[in-house]
C-alpha cells in the first residue's frame, strides 16, 4: 500500500489497522514521518508509531542504515530515553513502535522569564544523563530541541528521536546545504525546523560528533534558564550569523537570581569551538549535580527569597474600594522593595496578571517568585477588617497569616506589621541599615487624606489625560485636609509633569509642578520620591543642574527607586548626554527588569551612539517584556507603541506597522502615542507618514522640541521642510 507512505492527508489512517496496531489518533508530523497514537492489540497497550517517508522507505541504502541505527537505539536502556519496541514493515509501509509518553513537550512548559531553579534542575540532570548515555554508545541526536523533550505527568523527564535525526540525509558526507534542508530549513527568509538550536559546526556543514548535541543542550538549559534564546534572528540567515559570530548575554544578567556558577556552565556549553565546550555529557551532569547538591547543602548560601504581592480582594459591601485594595499592596510592595535580600516583583508585572491569573502556581511561574502575599479587605465607614496571607508557591501552604480589626488611624500600622511579619516567615537576615529602612516611619497623616492620596495613585496609574487630571485633584483634596501631606505634593507634581511631557506642553502645568515638587522636598528633604519628582519638574524646565541634583539624591536615598534611574535618564537624553542616558536607562531596567520602558529607550540611545550589538540586545529584551504584557493585556497602548519602535528596530516591519497603527487606533488623542508611531515610521522609511503622525503628536499636544531635537530617530527627516516646520512651530510656542 504506497497510499501509506504519502497519502493526500495522513489523517485518513485513524481508524487503520497497520499489522496488529489499530491507528487512533494523530500526535504529529515531521522530517522523519507522521506520528500516531496506537493500540498494539497483541500485547493490549498503547504505543506510538512513526511512519517513515516514502522517500526513506523507498531508498534501500537508506532503509538500512536506519534500520541499522534505530536498532543501535533501541538497545538503549535508560528511564530518561523513549523505548523503541520495534522497526517493522506491514503492508509497503514502514514504521517504527515506540513508547507512547504521557505528557506534555519541555517547549509548552517553558515560561517567558525561565524556569525555577529547582524545576531547571529537576530536567536539566535527567536531560544530560540521557545524552551521556546515549553518548556512550556512540549515538548523538543532533536534533535537540524542548519539543523532543517531554515531561511526564508524574515528573519524569522523556527524550525522543534519539539518534534519528541524523539518518534523515542520504549520507554522511555533512554537506552543508543536506544538514539545513533536513531540519526543513526551505523557505526563504523565515526560521523554520530547529535551526535556534544547531552548533555552529552543524550549520556550516562540517564533521559532527557529539559535542554538536552539548551545544544543542546548552541553548536548552539557557532558554530555561532565562526564558529567551541565546541567538536570535529575524531571518534565517541572521540566525544562523548569530550562532556563528554573536556572544550571547550572560544568562545571570537576564535572570539575576540565577547562580554564577550556572552562568559559567551555560557559556561553556556554548562555545563555537568544540575543544573548549564540555567535552563529555558525563562532566555537564556531574557539573549541574555539583551546583544542585552545593545549593541544597545545609551550609550553602540561601538562594534570595522572591515574592508578588498582589492587590487585596475587595470584600467591602459595596464593592467600591477597588483603590484602597490597589494602594494597600502598592505601600507594602515600596515598603518591602528597599530590603536586601529580597527580590520583589514590580507593580507593573504583578497588578497586570491580577485578573487573568488566579492559580498561584501559575502566578509563581509567571512572576518567577517563590512566594505570594495575597489578602482581603473590608471597609464599612471608619472601620477596617484586612486579612493578609504569604503563601508558598510550590505547595499552597501558607507560611503565615493574620487578621486585623481596626480603624482607619491604624492603617500605616498595620503596613509595616505585614511588612515585618514578612521578614520573620521569610527568615531574612536584615542588615542594620535595611533594619533601619523597615522601621523608618513614613510621616503619618489624616485618614481621609490617605484615602484620597490611594484615590489619587489608582488614577495615575491608568495613564491617560483624564486619569492624570483626576489624580491631580485627589492630591489636591487630600493636601486640603493636611497641607503638611509631602507625598501628596509629590503626587501632584509628577501628574503635571506628566500632563506636561504627554498631553499639554503649557507654562501652568510647568509652574505647578515645580512648586509642588518644592514644597515636597522642604516638607520631607529625606524622601527619595520627592527628589525625584523635583529632578523631574525641574529637567522639563531645562534646569538641568538642579535637576541632576535632585535625581543623584533621590539615587542615594533609595538606589531601588525605579523614577530616580529613568527620569534621570530621559532628562540626560533630552541634553544629547548619550553615554550617560544610556547608563541611567541600564540602571533603571536593572531595578526593574520587567519594564520595557527603559529597554525601547535603551535602544533608542544605542542607535543615536552607533552601537549596533547593544541596540540588538537591548531591543530584543524590550520587547520580550511587551510581548509579555501584550500576553495579559493584548490592548495595552502603551505596550504596542513601545513595541512598535522596538520591532522596528529589529527589521520587523510589518508587525511594526500593525502595532504603532493599532495602538493609534486605540488612543487617536493621544500625543504620545502618535508621538511614537512618528518615530516607527521614521524608522521603517515611511517618512510622509512620520512626519504626518509627528504634526498629530503636536495638534494633540506634544511641544518638548528638545527631545525631538535629539531623537536619533528623526535623522533621516532633519532637511525635511515639513518637519523643520513643525520645530519652528513648537519653538514659537
Amino acid at each position: 500500500m504506497i497510499g501509506l507512505h504519502f497519502p493526500p492527508d495522513r489523517g485518513q489512517m485513524i481508524g487503520e489497522t497497520l499489522s496488529h496496531y489499530r491507528i487512533q489518533s494523530k500526535l504529529g508530523e515531521g522530517g522523519m514521518g507522521a506520528v500516531y497514537a496506537a493500540e498494539d492489540t497483541t500485547l493490549g497497550r498503547k504505543v506510538a508509531l512513526k511512519v517513515l517517508p516514502a522517500e526513506m522507505a523507498d531508498d534501500p541504502d537508506r532503509l538500512r542504515r536506519f534500520e541499522r541505527e534505530a536498532k543501535a537505539v533501541a538497545a538503549l536502556n535508560h528511564p530518561n530515553i523513549v523505548t523503541i519496541y520495534s522497526v517493522e514493515e506491514a503492508d509497503g509501509a514502514h514504521f517504527i513502535t515506540m513508547e507512547l509518553v504521557d505528557g506534555e513537550s519541555l517547549e509548552s512548559k517553558i515560561p517567558s522569564v525561565g524556569l525555577r531553579l529547582e524545576e531547571f534542575f529537576e530536567i536539566a540532570i535527567p536531560l544530560a544523563d540521557a545524552l551521556a548515555a546515549a553518548h556512550a554508545r556512540g549515538i548523538t541526536h543532533r536534533d535537540l530541541k524542548p519539543a523532543n523533550i517531554m515531561l511526564t505527568a508524574d515528573g519524569r523527564v522523556k527524550v525522543l528521536d534519539f539518534g534519528l535525526a541524523k539518518l534523515t540525509s542520504p549520507d554522511d558526507s555533512g554537506d552543508a546545504q543536506t544538514e539545513i534542508r533536513t531540519l526543513s530549513l526551505t523557505q526563504e527568509g523565515a526560521v523554520l525546523g530547529t535551526v535556534p538550536y544547531m552548533s555552529p559546526e552543524q550549520v556550516q556543514g562540517v564533521g559532527l560528533d557529539h559535542r554538536t548535541d552539548i551545544f544543542s543542550v546548552g541553548i536548552i538549559l539557557y532558554e530555561m534558564a532565562t526564558g529567551q534564546r541565546p541567538f536570535k534572528g529575524q531571518t534565517q540567515a541572521d540566525l544562523i550569523s548569530s550562532i556563528l559570530r554573536d556572544s550571547p548575554q550572560s544568562a545571570t544578567e537576564i535572570n539575576v537570581v540565577l547562580p554564577n556558577h550556572l552562568g559559567r556552565i551555560l557559556k561553556r556549553c556554548l562555545e563555537k569551538d568544540p575543544d573548549r565546550r564540555f567535552q563529555t555529557a558525563l562532566d555537564l551532569r556531574i557539573e549541574l549535580e555539583s551546583l544542585e547538591q552545593e545549593r541544597s547543602a545545609p551550609d550553602a548560601p540561601a538562594a534570595i527569597p522572591s515574592m508578588a504581592v498582589m492587590p487585596f480582594a475587595d470584600f467591602s459591601p459595596d464593592k467600591d474600594q477597588d483603590y484602597f485594595c490597589e494602594g494597600m499592596a502598592e505601600e507594602i510592595i515600596n515598603l518591602l522593595v528597599k530590603i536586601e535580600g529580597l527580590r520583589v516583583a514590580s507593580r507593573t508585572s504583578t497588578f497586570q496578571i491580577k485578573d487573568t491569573v488566579t492559580d498561584i502556581k501559575e502566578v509563581g511561574k509567571k512572576l518567577n517568585v517563590d512566594t505570594i502575599l495575597g489578602g482581603s479587605v473590608r471597609k464599612a465607614g471608619d472601620r477596617l477588617r484586612i486579612t493578609a496571607q504569604l503563601i508558598n508557591v510550590e505547595d499552597g501552604y501558607h507560611l503565615w497569616s493574620e487578621r486585623y480589626d481596626r480603624t482607619m488611624e491604624d492603617i500605616f500600622a498595620i503596613q509595616d506589621e505585614i511588612a515585618e511579619a514578612i521578614v520573620a516567615a521569610l527568615k531574612i537576615k536584615l542588615s542594620p541599615q535595611a533594619k533601619a529602612d523597615l522601621e523608618k516611619k513614613e510621616a503619618e497623616t489624616d485618614p481621609q487624606a490617605y484615602d484620597y492620596y490611594l484615590r489619587g495613585r489608582k488614577s495615575f496609574w491608568e495613564d491617560s489625560k483624564e486619569s492624570y487630571e483626576q489624580a491631580r485633584m485627589m492630591f489636591a483634596r487630600a493636601l486640603l485636609i493636611d497641607s503638611s501631606y509631602a507625598r501628596a505634593y509629590a503626587g501632584a507634581a509628577d501628574c503635571c509633569s506628566f500632563l506636561y511631557m504627554y498631553f499639554e506642553s503649557t507654562k501652568e502645568n510647568l509652574r505647578e509642578a515645580e512648586a509642588a515638587s518644592l514644597r515636597a522636598v522642604e516638607i520631607d528633604p529625606e524622601s527619595a520620591p520627592a527628589h525625584a519628582s523635583r529632578g523631574l519638574a525641574l529637567s522639563l524646565s531645562n534646569r538641568y543642574d538642579e535637576s541632576a541634583r535632585e535625581f543623584e539624591q533621590a539615587i542615594e536615598l533609595d538606589p531601588k527607586l525605579f523614577e530616580g534611574h529613568y527620569f534621570y535618564a530621559r532628562s540626560l537624553f533630552a541634553q544629547g548626554k548619550l553615554e550617560g542616558a544610556a547608563l541611567r536607562f541600564a540602571q533603571a531596567a536593572e531595578v526593574n527588569p520587567e519594564d520595557y520602558q527603559p529597554l525601547t529607550l535603551l535602544a533608542l540611545v544605542h542607535a543615536g551612539l552607533g552601537q549596533d550589538e547593544e541596540l540588538q540586545q537591548a531591543a530584543t529584551r524590550g520587547l520580550e517584556n511587551v510581548r509579555q504584557q501584550l500576553e495579559m493585556q493584548p490592548d495595552n497602548r502603551r505596550a504596542l507603541e513601545m513595541g512598535a519602535a522596538l520591532q522596528a528596530r529589529l527589521g520587523n516591519v510589518e508587525q511594526a506597522r500593525a502595532w504603532a497603527g493599532k495602538a493609534t487606533m486605540l488612543d487617536p488623542s493621544n500625543p504620545a502615542c502618535w508621538y511614537n508611531a512618528a518615530c516607527t515610521y521614521a524608522q521603517i522609511g515611511e517618512f510622509d507618514e512620520s512626519i504626518d503622525a509627528l504634526e498629530n503628536s503636536i495638534d494633540a499636544g506634544m511641544a518638548d522640541v528638545r527631545w525631538i531635537e535629539n531623537d536619533p530617530d528623526f535623522e533621516p527627516l532633519r532637511d525635511n521642510d515639513r518637519f523643520k516646520a513643525l520645530l519652528e512651530r513648537i519653538t514659537r510656542g
